[in-house]
């Protein structure tokens, strides 16, 4: 087969999205010695993104902004209008974001991260919104196959778009390889000194967004210091959108001096940070899988998280879960963490386990599965 694979998430520095790609990516490009593969990107690539791997393959571009692609891919769906010219010759096409362009003579999988805009339509820009809740039927119903992240992904799917269950593979993701247990008490110090201060701390990753929920992160952690715990809250992650509501409770709490915002933490420092910290705290509202849990189990540090949606399907028994809505329950978990070493123990030999239950080996490995069953119904025309 000729393959095609998105890669606009990564050259476009899509946070999560643009993890999965680059993982995913590689390793099928590693693995997969029987297939080619092309990367194609709208706008224009940038080498410095990309894994030599990647930057290896032939190359695929449309020359347009984010914007005018999308509206031109939804244009296509809407008016049926195959797309099939403005991309290189393919058997496969995967959308590894939520965009799918309209092909006539291409089959096509669509990776579905999440619907959170159905469910927290007021947590998403407005253009985004109308985008998909627009698009996104077509997507789903013109995809030969679609994968899903995670099973709960895959029933808010089939609930909310009617859609066949038999056309769904779920196919988790996992934490990158090269988030692995810090053991050097040198480097430990260090990310201490650099990022906190030489305090001990709570630590959350990810975009800044309402969903996240930090807010009331940073009400369990103001619970916490009423009660005489020292610890501080490191959030890494760049700014998403509608972050400034964010921003202002820190100020409106008075906890100004004790919140710090590090915007993006390479690897080599995020894995230390997360050896260091006394908990790994991530009350979001709503997840599709919840990667940065699972990096952080990977890590050994020991994870609170919200009992919501995927999260509990991807940290299982390896984490302590709470009711995000509850700033109270949140300190409550993050207390006894802090406090009781043989429970903090107990976290961290469970989370090794729980993390090494995901690899992208075997997500790239299940992926070439669903490429073949897709290539295999070469002559159905049914969503054609």
């Amino acid at each position: 087969m000729q393959i095609t694979l998105d890669l606009s998430p990564i050259v476009h520095r899509k946070a999560g999205l643009g993890r999965y790609a680059a993982a995913l990516a590689e390793q099928l490009v590693t693995q997969d010695k029987i297939n080619a593969y092309t990367a194609f990107a709208y706008g224009r690539f940038d080498d410095a993104m990309l894994a030599p791997a990647l930057r290896a393959l032939p190359r695929a571009t449309i020359p347009l902004d984010a914007r005018p692609y999308r509206l031109s891919a939804w244009l296509a769906h809407a008016l049926n209008v195959p797309m099939d010219r403005a991309f290189p010759r393919a058997d496969l096409f995967h959308a590894t974001e939520h965009l799918l362009p309209r092909f006539k003579n291409t089959k096509t999988v669509f990776t579905l991260h999440d619907l959170i805009f159905q469910f927290f339509p007021a947590y998403h820009l407005p253009l985004n919104k109308w985008f998909l809740t627009n698009a996104m039927p077509h997507f789903l119903k013109r995809a030969d196959a679609i994968i899903a992240v995670s099973e709960w992904t895959k029933r808010d799917a089939i609930r909310l778009y009617n859609l066949p269950p038999e056309k769904i593979t779920v196919i988790y993701e996992a934490a990158d390889p090269a988030l692995k247990p810090v053991n050097d008490p040198g480097i430990i110090a260090n990310a201490r000194a650099r990022y906190a201060n030489n305090q001990p701390f709570v630590f959350f990753v990810s975009t800044i967004e309402p969903r996240k929920n930090i807010r009331a992160l940073v009400d369990a952690l103001k619970i916490l210091r009423a009660r005489g715990f020292p610890q501080r809250l490191l959030i890494a992650g760049r700014k998403g959108w509608l972050y400034q509501p964010t921003f202002d409770h820190v100020k409106q709490t008075g906890m100004e001096d004790l919140v710090s915002f590090l915007d993006f933490v390479p690897d080599v420092d995020l894995r230390a940070l997360y050896a260091a910290c006394d908990a790994f705290v991530f009350p979001s509202l709503y997840e599709g899988f919840g990667l940065p849990s699972l990096e952080a189990l990977s890590c050994g540090a020991p994870v609170v998280c919200a009992n919501n949606s995927s999260l509990p399907e991807v940290v299982g028994d390896a984490a302590v879960l709470i009711d995000p809505h509850d700033p109270g329950d949140i300190a409550r978990a993050v207390e006894r963490v802090i406090t009781d070493r043989a429970w903090r123990a107990e976290l961290r030999t469970r989370g090794f386990a729980q993390a090494a239950k995901f690899s992208w080996e075997r997500a790239a490995r299940e992926t070439l599965a669903v490429y073949d069953q897709v290539n295999s119904r070469r002559g159905d025309a049914a969503t054609r």
